[in-house]
């Protein structure tokens, strides 16, 4: 899962550096970024099903196969094509969360398996801010990018060798992939990320965005109907329409804006000049990482398993509730106090935790509620929406930020009500969310 999330963000703050290496446009270097996120809704659900079918261990060696070729492709090329094809296959990582989440639910013994599943999905926040950090320690005296996919590349072999080590089980479902439905899926998803990815490029109200959402809503409502044909569908009916897994996706979607917001709100927020602005920390972009954002990022090896406690006592309903409060809390506290390093320190602390809490509880109200033969496809889904989110919260942020500039400044910079804005949308999204999540959720059975 470190290998999971530190493939998201390590390629981030280096999408400037790609351009002027490869002599090319801002909108082409994006696609470094843009390319592996939509890959990856097509993917992750395929391998997830994939897994369920076939067994999980051979499928996570060959995703990790995939990736370390990918990895070694981006790190030795200088041409944005091939570069490209590299991220394309690295996208492959994304499906490694249900795969994991299934290994965890064949071979541990129930009183093992929530503190073990918040453990692993704690990593995917830790390893997010991890990889920010490693970028900016990398690249702080202008290294080259290339380092990058050969950390990308390390990390891979050593996930070989781990995955390899892993015992062999019989698969837990049986029939064939839906390819129907996995085709009209992923160009959906594909369909609704590129827009929320390029609006800012492309203008949010130009033809290109309206005419990308009205079709991918068009394409997921075939989905639909194909699936309720289909006898054995990628996506069952129930999945999409059981009240807990709905609220699972929603939570999912809430977390992956909360994150990806609180990253990039306060790494843009530290690096404002305030000799020209009156607010912000002239940070660099390796303090901004290491100052301000690691201490949630590392807390995350203690606050993950704690996690897992909190769902083992309470329940995951409870610990959603929780961690929606706590996010909202952290929101709402830099709303108001975002003037010295240690307020910053401490609304994204709260935050960070807030994701690995709510982190800690998908899994286990997805798997309280799907068959062993689903434990793919579930978490593969939700973990789509979670993608959604990130690329919400990344759009929402940089749409902010680029409005509402601030007259007569030598570059580009927004006012600071944009970020009171971003922190006070956050606090509203995590009190809806804790509130859908306690109406719309069962009262929690008794813990086993």
């Amino acid at each position: 899962m470190l290998l999971v999330s530190a493939l998201q963000t390590l390629v981030v703050p280096v999408v400037a550096n790609i351009q002027a290496d490869l002599g090319v446009s801002a909108t082409s270097a994006s696609w470094v970024v843009t390319a592996n996120l939509l890959a990856a809704a097509v993917l992750t659900p395929m391998l997830g099903r994939l897994g369920d079918l076939y067994g999980r261990r051979p499928v996570m060696l060959g995703v990790l196969v995939v990736v370390l070729a990918g990895s070694v492709l981006a790190a030795t090329t200088s041409s944005l094509p091939l570069l490209l094809v590299g991220r394309v296959a690295q996208a492959a990582s994304f499906g490694l969360f249900p795969l994991s989440i299934g290994v965890l639910r064949e071979e541990l013994p129930p009183a093992r398996l929530t503190g073990a599943m918040a453990t692993v999905s704690g990593m995917l926040a830790v390893g997010a801010g991890i990889g920010l950090t490693v970028t900016g320690l990398l690249m702080q005296h202008g290294g080259d990018y290339h380092q990058l996919f050969w950390l990308a590349t390390a990390l891979s072999a050593i996930g070989v060798a781990g995955v390899w080590t892993l015992p062999k089980r019989a698969a837990v479902a049986t029939g064939r992939l839906d390819w129907i439905g996995a085709g009209l899926l992923g160009l959906g998803l594909v369909l609704l990320l590129m827009p929320l990815e390029e609006g800012n490029s492309w203008g949010w109200g130009s033809a290109k965005v309206i005419g990308c959402l009205i079709a991918a809503v068009v394409v997921l409502a075939v989905f639909l109907l194909a699936e309720r044909r289909i006898t054995q569908p990628l996506v069952t009916t129930r999945m999409l329409t059981h009240r807990p897994l709905v609220i699972a996706n929603v939570a999912g979607l809430f977390l992956g804006f909360a994150m990806f917001a609180i990253f990039l709100a306060v790494s843009y927020l530290v690096q404002t000049p305030p000799s020209i602005t009156g607010y912000g920390f002239g940070s660099t972009v390796l303090a901004a990482s290491v100052v301000y954002l690691l201490p949630g990022s590392i807390a995350g090896v203690v606050t993950a398993p704690l996690g897992g406690r909190l769902v083992g006592r309470f329940g995951p309903k409870t610990t959603l509730i929780t961690a929606a409060l706590l996010a909202a809390a952290g929101f709402g506290m830099l709303i108001v106090l975002h003037s010295a390093t240690w307020q910053i320190i401490v609304g994204a602390f709260a935050v960070n935790t807030a994701v690995m809490f709510g982190y800690a509880a998908l899994p286990a109200l997805l798997i309280a509620n799907v068959s062993p033969a689903e434990t793919g496809i579930a978490n593969s889904v939700n973990s789509i929406a979670r993608s959604i989110g990130m690329s919400l919260g990344t759009a929402f942020v940089v749409t902010m930020l680029t409005r509402n500039l601030i007259p007569g400044a030598p570059v580009a910079l927004p006012q600071e009500s944009q970020y009171t804005t971003i922190f006070a949308i956050g606090a509203i999204f995590g009190v809806l969310a804790a509130a859908l999540v306690a109406w719309a959720l069962p009262a929690p059975a008794r813990p086993t």
